[in-house]
């Protein structure tokens, strides 16, 4: 096996040179030299039909080459959008690439596509644009064949258009155009589904001046106006690209196959709904005021409740139809990104034991129904359900939050989210004055509390640990005064906030833990902990520490405010990306610490 790297950077494009586009069905991924080199048809969890990111040579991409000498490129996105511009700017000429997927409420119009226009803004510029998609993972050439002005590619039972303002070529599996525009010129493409028929030049600006108009009027229904408003935003717009239109689940990251170190085998399929993730997203979307997301969330998850009887579990993840998540497979044909491998479909903790996901799901379903509409009667009973499993189980051993493929522990993680669920069912029933054994749970919250207590702490110092009798650290104590449990200046969580400082971070960059997890080589700074750390500082009433290592976690972001899952020893990214937990933990950060900077006497405890 190859030893991970994490340390030096990766060479040709890197995870962090990409920006994101998408339409709340599927995305694509961007890189700042203009080619589309990850993405999903026709859906997000699709197989892909670009992975040049995973396998150069055999992945297949979407390319636009400007011919210009040492050009500078930049990338930004069309501000309040999810519209991405890539700049070429040279002595001879410059040049703008606009790639926008048509939002939903611009579909009435037009087809679903992925939508490419170059433009000339000064000179003179031959360009080179090559379109080489690769089916089913990569492991399909199509056929390609004229058709009218488009090219149709196609394999098995999955055939796509290319169609373009310009004349194309055709070849072996690709098709491409080469051409010279002036300043003030500009070419559409278009790579959408065969059926679709071809839109005019103007039809493609419309439905680019449709989507910038609806992802603008989503973005200014965030109620956060504080100091870091631009990048809160951009969190939201990433988070809401994560989001199905169609079914209202969450995916935790738009990619697969990602390392979290080169060189190692932790490369894991993102691209389903993690319960936890998902939950914790709809906490975010809520404090931002975005209650039709949260909604649409809660009645996903109730479909999932109500599928379950008094003998069956909640799964930790499910597809994002809502379907039985995917058997993980590998995908051996493909070369990994900078040689990591293998590259995973699909993933193997679906059919874990994660107690934890009880105590986020109920959290987000109590904010639902404080903020939005109630539960359904219907919809309360398969939540009690869901509780009285709790309450028989909170003492089991699972596998974490963390995934660990290694034999089940107690962990105090989830142990403290069992507790967050019973306390959560307790307050909404209270709330909405909804029948159920309250008292019950109660007692059975107030035993996992006092367990908490005597069994997680280290023997000599006194602090928290990871799991029963234990004495290492783990970064998910963090949420303890997050979800309340804890006050965020007992003596007991300061001593447990300076053991993570002193054992966990470096630089601003926060490592889940330490010890072994029953899986070969080293992982990156997990940038989620960067978020949860500023904000128990800021908890903590110290709001000057708090205020600079926020400054440094934005920094690990990548040059459009994009986070991956985590970060190498020099601060590249790592992981799959853009990643949902690291973007709704800044969120959370950014507007606690934001109101307290606000307001520095104002209460730590929140009611």
């Amino acid at each position: 096996m190859a030893v991970p790297n994490l340390a030096n950077p990766v060479p040709g494009r890197t995870i962090g040179e990409h920006g994101i586009v998408g339409d709340l069905d599927t995305a694509a991924l961007v890189a700042t030299d203009g080619t589309v080199d990850f993405m999903c048809w026709p859906h997000l969890d699709s197989p892909t039909i670009f992975a040049a990111l995973l396998d150069p040579e055999e992945g297949g991409e979407f390319s636009v080459e400007p011919t210009l000498a040492d050009p500078r490129r930049m990338q930004l996105y069309v501000p309040e959008t999810n519209v991405l511009m890539t700049r070429w700017m040279s002595e001879e000429g410059s040049v703008e690439l606009t790639d926008v997927m048509p939002h939903p409420e611009a579909r009435a119009r037009v087809p679903r596509a992925l939508l490419r226009c170059v433009r000339v803004l000064r000179g003179t510029v031959d360009i080179r644009v090559r379109c080489r998609p690769r089916f089913d993972y990569a492991r399909e050439v199509p056929d390609v064949e004229a058709y009218g002005d488009s090219a149709v590619f196609h394999a098995g039972k999955r055939s796509l258009r290319l169609a373009a303002t310009v004349p194309l070529d055709i070849g072996q599996g690709e098709a491409e155009a080469s051409f010279t525009l002036e300043a003030g010129e500009h070419a559409w493409f278009m790579l959408g589904d065969e059926e679709h028929e071809p839109l005019t030049a103007d039809e493609c600006e419309n439905a680019l001046t449709a989507t910038a108009d609806a992802w603008r009027r989503w973005t200014r229904r965030s109620n956060y106006k504080g100091r870091w408003r631009e990048r809160v935003d951009r969190s939201a717009l990433v988070l809401k690209l994560l989001t199905s239109h169609r079914h209202g689940s969450i995916a935790a990251a738009a990619t697969f196959g990602l390392p979290e170190a080169t060189g190692a085998e932790r490369n894991w399929d993102y691209r389903a709904t993690w319960m936890r993730d998902a939950s914790f997203t709809v906490y975010a979307f809520m404090r931002l005021g975005f209650i039709e997301e949260a909604e649409h969330f809660r009645q996903w998850t109730e479909d999932r409740l109500a599928k379950l009887d008094k003998h069956s579990a909640l799964r930790i993840m499910y597809s994002l139809d809502g379907s039985e998540a995917r058997e993980e497979s590998t995908l051996d044909h493909l070369a990994g990104y900078a040689g990591s491998r293998p590259v995973r479909i699909g993933n193997a903790a679906r059919t874990q034991t994660q107690l934890d996901i009880y105590g986020e799901l109920m959290d987000s379903l109590y904010l639902a129904n404080k903020y939005g509409t109630a539960s359904s009667h219907a919809g309360w009973r398969h939540v009690r359900h869901m509780v009285d499993h709790v309450s028989r189980h909170w003492g089991d051993a699972d596998e974490g939050i963390w995934e660990i493929r290694d034999k089940p522990r107690h962990f105090l993680h989830s142990r403290l989210m069992c507790w967050v669920a019973l306390d959560r069912a307790i307050r909404l029933a209270q709330k909405r004055s909804l029948p159920g054994p309250t008292v019950e749970w109660a007692a059975e919250r107030d035993r996992i509390a006092e367990d908490i207590w005597a069994n997680f702490r280290h023997p000599e110092n006194g602090y928290f640990v990871q799991s029963e009798g234990g004495t290492d650290l783990d970064a998910s104590l963090l949420m303890m005064p997050l979800v309340r449990f804890v006050s965020a200046t007992d003596p007991v969580w300061l001593a447990t906030l300076e053991a993570i400082r002193d054992e966990l971070t470096d630089d601003g960059l926060v490592f889940r833990y330490r010890n072994a997890d029953g899986l070969e080589g080293g992982e990156g700074a997990f940038t989620t902990c960067t978020f949860w750390y500023v904000e128990c500082l800021a908890r903590a009433g110290r709001l000057h520490e708090a205020r600079e290592i926020m400054a440094r976690g934005v920094l690990y972001s990548n040059h459009l405010g994009l986070f991956s899952e985590e970060l190498s020893l020099r601060g590249d990214p790592l992981g799959n990306f853009p990643q949902a937990l690291t973007h709704l933990a800044f969120i959370s950060a950014a507007y606690y610490l934001d109101r307290q900077l606000s307001n520095p006497g104002g209460q730590t405890w929140q009611p």
